[in-house]
């Protein structure tokens, strides 16, 4: 099983977690389609780097996307990030070869997010961010930045058995 992203559960409402995250380090790419960003990812993480390390892989895999709905939050490019393992700074990760593979850290925050299991197709991404900034706003909970998708599964894993997630930063 993958190493995934530790927080802690600070509250619920509505079928909404509202989590406090760590200070995480990603390797990101951006305005690529979703498997080209995943093979150079990949790549990065299968030794494709300065010291030819092979990375452990993660979960969430992390998507931002255009979101095709009005909402208080937009994004103007998609892009898609793995998180890398905790042991992991942003002095000892490896350097990645290609250009396009960026490493970055965010820090720690608070995050509002909705569980959702099956594919993650645009509808159902698309309903479950309306349905977070929905009760979002009925709670007046502001959300900061740009909702995104958190898949925790394989493409391989059956749509029913998938675990998905849409979150966004929040004000505290």
């Amino acid at each position: 099983m993958a190493e995934t992203i530790s927080y802690q559960v600070e509250g619920e409402i509505d079928g909404v977690e509202l989590r406090k995250y760590p200070a995480i380090r990603v390797a990101t790419v951006a305005s690529h389609p979703d498997e080209e960003a995943f093979r150079h990812l990949f790549a990065y993480i299968s030794g494709e780097n300065r010291t030819t390390e092979r990375i452990a892989m993660t979960a969430p895999v992390i998507s931002h996307e255009k979101i095709a709905m009005t909402a208080p939050v937009l994004s103007d490019e998609t892009s898609m990030s793995f998180v890398m393992p905790q042991e992991y700074s942003m002095e000892n990760l490896p350097e990645p070869l290609d250009p396009v593979v960026r490493l970055a850290e965010i820090p720690p925050r608070m995050m509002a997010v909705i569980r959702f299991r099956g594919t993650a197709d645009p509808g159902s991404v698309s309903e479950m961010t309306e349905r977070l900034l929905a009760v979002l706003e009925q709670h007046g909970i502001e959300a900061v930045g740009t909702p995104f998708l958190m898949r925790y599964n394989p493409p391989f894993i059956p749509g029913i058995f998938r675990k998905n997630e849409v979150g966004v930063e929040i004000r505290q």
